[in-house]
C-alpha cells in the first residue's frame, strides 16, 4: 500500500484537528528536603514571602526562605511523614489567621485550626 501526498497530508490535518490540549497553571514544587521542621521545596518560582504552601493531609508550611532555584519553609504541624519527593502547592496567601472576641483565653494552635476548638467561634479574617 502506497500513500501519495496529499493522503498524508489530509491525514495530518485530521490528527492535529483532532488534537486536544488541556493546560492549566499551576504553582507547584517537589519537597527536596525534611529538617527539624523546615522543608526545601524545588519548583515553586512564583511563591511569596510569608505565603502559605499546602502540604499533603490538609497542613500548610509558611514560605520564608527563597532563593533562586528553592523556597525554605516552615511546617506548621507535624512534619515527620513528610519526605523527598511530595508535591506542595503554592495558595497565593499570605499567612492569614482569624481573630475575634471568641478567642479570648483560648489555647488554639499556629493556624487556629477547628480541630483544636471545640465550641463554634464568632471569628474574622
Amino acid at each position: 500500500m502506497q500513500l501519495n501526498s496529499n493522503e498524508i497530508s489530509d491525514l495530518i490535518k485530521e490528527r492535529i484537528a483532532r488534537f486536544n490540549v488541556s493546560t492549566e497553571a499551576r504553582n507547584e514544587g517537589t519537597i527536596v528536603s525534611v529538617r527539624d521542621g523546615i522543608i526545601t521545596i524545588n519548583g515553586l518560582a512564583d511563591v511569596m514571602q510569608g505565603e502559605m504552601i499546602e502540604l499533603p493531609g490538609g497542613r500548610y508550611a509558611l514560605a520564608l526562605n527563597l532563593e533562586q532555584y528553592s523556597v525554605g519553609a516552615v511546617v506548621m504541624g507535624p512534619y515527620t511523614d513528610l519526605s523527598e519527593g511530595m508535591k506542595v502547592k503554592g495558595t497565593g496567601r499570605i499567612l492569614e489567621v482569624p481573630v475575634g472576641e471568641g478567642l479570648l483565653g483560648r489555647v488554639v494552635n499556629t493556624l487556629v485550626s477547628q480541630s483544636m476548638v471545640k465550641a463554634q467561634l464568632s471569628l474574622t479574617n
